[in-house]
């Protein structure tokens, strides 16, 4: 198997020089930022609870929304302390795990590695969309949506999602995709330039579908936005009454699931360039393939952060002022 380029493949330690301080500070902010965030969906759900005692009323967009900061958590919770064992021993993932097949294989640890940064990449994805389809049809086909979109909609369509994700990023270890070990040792994922179909077809088809989610994201987002600007035209310009409380949350459903958008898209896309550049350009890059990786891994920790600066009130009253507007 052709892997020049990639230095650290079959390393056995860490390059010398590198520290496990950005590492630990990311896990620290990702850990804190997911807690946080789950706490406030904690607090939502309390004051949503309707009169009587009754269950809470939470839409299937905060049910979503809970579901998201979970899986972002539990990507935390499993990788980083793979990394930062991997400085504290100062031994490469392959070795820490060792069982590859051959000398160039990747250990078993790195392989899951591989998986987890891949199931990890793509289940918020798939996370993001349920809640822009759900946002789109709460103001384009309401009556559908009350009928047909309930909590518990929302609660089965979290393991769903899960499910198919782990069922395509398992393709690698089943032959489709091959996994490496990059530099400087602590990071495995799925070989992205040089070779042969076999080894080139999986990270080009999860680009693609990546790119694809974020494109359908993208346009129910712009359709939603559309519904919201006809409610605001047929608005009494004066002396109407005001918005109604359910418009007023459709809108912050909107611009939260814009905002996270926009972060995923930042974050994804140079993983998406370098997937196709290495498979017909045949550009074997490991410092951007790398950069790449860790753009894709910001995600998890920016997320929640978005969603605990969302939910203050001034910067929510400072939306609506202009989105009013």
């Amino acid at each position: 198997m052709e892997t020049k380029g990639y230095q650290c493949r079959g390393s056995r330690y860490i390059e010398s020089g590198q520290s496990a301080v950005p590492s630990s500070v990311l896990f620290a902010a990702g850990l804190l930022g997911n807690v946080l965030a789950l706490l406030l969906l904690g607090q939502h759900r309390r004051r949503s609870r309707s009169p009587g005692g009754r269950p809470p009323r939470v839409s299937a967009f905060y049910v979503l929304v809970t579901v998201l900061a979970v899986t972002d958590l539990l990507g935390k919770c499993l990788l980083s302390p793979i990394v930062l064992a991997a400085y504290a021993y100062n031994r490469s993932l392959s070795e820490l795990g060792p069982g590859g097949r051959g000398e160039d294989e990747p250990g078993v640890l790195c392989q899951l590695f591989a998986f987890l940064m891949a199931f990890f990449g793509l289940a918020p994805t798939l996370l993001l969309l349920a809640m822009a389809l759900e946002c789109w049809l709460s103001l384009g086909h309401p009556y559908f949506y009350r009928r047909h979109l309930t909590r518990r909609l929302g609660v089965a369509l979290g393991p769903a999602a899960g499910g198919l994700c782990a069922l395509f990023c398992a393709l690698p270890l089943l032959g489709f995709g091959v996994p490496m070990q990059y530099c400087p040792g602590t990071w495995c994922f799925i070989r992205m330039a040089g070779g042969g179909p076999r080894e080139l077809g999986f990270p080009v088809l999860y680009a693609g579908l990546m790119g694809l989610l974020v494109v359908a994201i993208g346009a129910c987002n712009v359709s939603s936005m559309r519904h919201l600007y006809g409610m605001a035209r047929r608005q009494p310009r004066r002396g109407g009454p005001p918005p109604a409380a359910p418009r007023m949350e459709e809108l912050d459903h909107l611009v939260l699931l814009g905002l996270m958008t926009v972060l995923f898209t930042v974050c994804s896309l140079p993983l998406i360039i370098r997937a196709y550049m290495g498979a017909f350009a045949a550009d074997i890059n490991e410092n951007a393939d790398l950069s790449a990786l860790r753009f894709l891994s910001v995600n998890s920790i920016v997320d929640p952060w978005v969603f605990i600066i969302f939910r203050t009130s001034v910067f929510r009253s400072f939306v609506r002022r202009v989105c009013r507007r």
